[in-house]
């Protein structure tokens, strides 16, 4: 991949993440319902977008599990020079994020791929290009420790001096105290989401009856490796980011990340 009109097009199933993990399903039903269950969600994509460095010259911003394209299109709008690569392992998902981001043409390029692999991390490109910005948002929980580990080290490799990596996501409570508030505090955040998008509960419901709260669940999805937000910024910091911080947390969900220098 020499530039980046190189990048996969979605029909092309290489790298695809492995659908005995996250299925077309799964997509489907995070696309429908993630405006109720992701706390606050219209404030977590400002606070990303607010973390990333203006630049008034062309750069590029790599987004791991780019989903349907919310998060991008918040950042094609906030930085009008930046290229945003979304990479997703939905095939669903590209293909909507394609759709609904037309208007930004080649500002926009979509490629599958599986997070927990590297071939993606080595391609010649990023040494090309000025890659300012990695961002994911609810995808790195699905990585072990050591995959993280790894994920972190290489995203710091990849990053220009400057770039920064942010990460919003479900992270594991050190304690039990801290896990039964995360869970009531999720509950509660869906319920009134729910109450404000439909003046009904049938989201809430939906969310309670498939047990998407982690943190109340008493047998987990095994999809689901949440590490606790301590563990997380150590690595950051061991993979040699400066500045790795918390910029906010709610219900378990945080935003974090740091910076290369």
């Amino acid at each position: 991949m020499n530039d980046r009109n190189e990048s996969l097009a979605p029909e092309e199933p290489a790298n695809a993440l492995n659908t005995s993990a996250w299925s077309e399903g799964d997509s489907r039903t995070f696309t429908d319902y993630a405006r109720y269950f992701v706390p606050d969600r219209e404030l977590q994509l400002q606070i990303i977008c607010d973390l990333v460095p203006t630049l008034t010259k062309p750069f590029h911003i790599l987004e791991l599990c780019c989903g349907e394209g919310l998060l991008t299109r918040a950042l094609l709008e906030r930085f009008p020079h930046s290229t945003v690569h979304g990479f997703d392992g939905s095939l669903h998902m590209l293909k909507r994020a394609q759709t609904d981001l037309q208007k930004y043409n080649e500002r926009f390029c979509g490629q599958l791929f599986d997070l927990a692999a590297h071939d993606w991390r080595t391609l010649s490109s990023w040494s090309s290009w000025p890659l300012h910005a990695v961002v994911s948002s609810l995808a790195v929980h699905h990585l072990d420790a050591r995959e993280k580990q790894e994920l972190f080290r290489d995203v710091h490799r990849m990053l220009q001096a400057g770039g920064v990596f942010v990460i919003a996501d479900v992270v594991m409570a050190a304690g039990e105290q801290g896990k039964s508030a995360a869970a009531q505090s999720w509950d509660e955040s869906v319920r009134q989401r729910a109450l404000e998008l439909d003046g009904n509960l049938s989201a809430f419901e939906y969310f309670q009856r498939e047990r998407w709260n982690l943190f109340a669940d008493p047998n987990p999805d095994p999809m689901d490796k949440p590490s606790t937000l301590v563990e997380q910024l150590g690595w950051l910091t061991e993979a040699g980011f400066a500045e790795a911080d918390a910029y906010r947390m709610k219900a378990g969900h945080a935003i974090f990340g740091g910076r290369k220098i």
